[in-house]
């Protein structure tokens, strides 16, 4: 009864009233955030992966024992009873120390609305067409100094960058990125990186090309900063990435923002999307093919399933858009360029 309470009341407060978000926000997720940082970054693997693991063989182990005692039913109704009934106050607490030490964060504005952003002059065609040829004499621009940086090197100054371009309060304490032990599976899951909400780690595919890499790594760095919604860690990985003086986090974020604004370009006109990309230097070509190779490689029905499952995750946590609000960053990251005149970035 006090778990349903509860539930109740985080549903009903959180979506309604934006002055508890911002307490949330305030109060619970980012001290929380910063002491699972100091404490977990101590630990040189996942603690989140390990977590996973023993859920995952916990869940095989109690789904077994629901078979037996379905098979034995007469005799062991009880102890069935007993098993469901446990199980849902296992998931019922899990799910309040998921919104307690994250979920919140759905609920906060977007950066969209706190930059104060102007999408209004976007157009389908011409707009679309216009930021494809921005990004491509981007890359075509950084692609010269790009090289391979290893995967520390990356983490080590994606820190450094989100403590001077950022106002995130969890700059000190909270943000750095671990290689998950689930790299090859991710691969054929097609998943970059991700958040773990109980122990605030933030893991990214280690087997990811090396030019992938800083714009993920920032992505996550962002969901520990606070940063819920895909669309917007797009964002700001982007905005911090750019900012920077580095080659490498340019290209990066240059390049990953291409992929998605060429997408839209190609739906809405495929033969001039044909035609700018002629225009793209040797250096991008040769990641494009090596992104090809990958998806062809472990391309297979895992993915599409695996997306469909994160699609209904993000609808069911006000993300309307599901796993297509990825990709919104083509028009936000555009209209923060019209506008972009700071520095630092600030963070709800």
């Amino acid at each position: 009864m006090i778990l349903l309470v509860v539930h109740t009341i985080i549903q009903y407060a959180l979506p309604a009233h934006s002055k508890v978000v911002s307490l949330y926000n305030t109060y619970v997720f980012h001290p929380f955030q910063s002491i699972r940082n100091i404490v977990f970054s101590i630990v040189p693997f996942s603690v989140g992966d390990v977590l996973y693991i023993v859920a995952g063989l916990a869940l095989v182990y109690v789904v077994a024992k629901w078979i037996y005692y379905l098979a034995k039913f007469k005799t062991h109704k009880h102890k069935l009873g007993n098993s469901l009934l446990l199980t849902t106050i296992v998931f019922s607490v899990t799910y309040i120390f998921f919104i307690l030490g994250y979920g919140g964060n759905y609920y906060k504005p977007s950066l969209t609305t706190h930059w104060k952003l102007d999408k209004s002059q976007w157009n389908r065609d011409s707009t679309l067409e216009e930021f494809d040829r921005y990004l491509i004499g981007k890359l075509n621009t950084y692609a010269t100094g790009y090289r391979d940086a290893p995967f520390k090197e990356i983490d080590k100054n994606a820190r450094a960058y989100f403590k001077e371009y950022t106002d995130s309060r969890t700059k000190n304490y909270g943000v750095k990125v671990k290689a998950s032990a689930f790299g090859y599976l991710m691969q054929h899951f097609g998943i970059q990186g991700y958040y773990n909400p109980w122990t605030g780690e933030a893991q990214v595919n280690k087997y990811l090309p090396a030019f992938m890499l800083p714009f993920v790594v920032c992505h996550e760095m962002a969901h520990q900063s606070g940063i819920a919604a895909e669309d917007d860690a797009n964002l700001l990985s982007y905005a911090v990435s750019t900012l920077t003086p580095d080659s490498v986090f340019r290209y990066s974020a240059y390049f990953n923002l291409w992929l998605y604004t060429h997408a839209r370009l190609r739906r809405a006109d495929s033969a001039k999307a044909s035609e700018l990309r002629t225009t793209l230097n040797p250096v991008t070509l040769a990641h494009l093919d090596t992104l090809r190779a990958i998806r062809r490689k472990y391309n297979s029905d895992i993915s599409s399933y695996s997306g469909a499952l994160y699609d209904g995750y993000l609808k069911l946590h006000h993300q309307k858009d599901g796993i297509e609000s990825y990709n919104k960053v083509a028009i936000t990251a555009w209209a923060l360029e019209q506008r972009r005149n700071r520095k630092v970035v600030e963070i709800p």
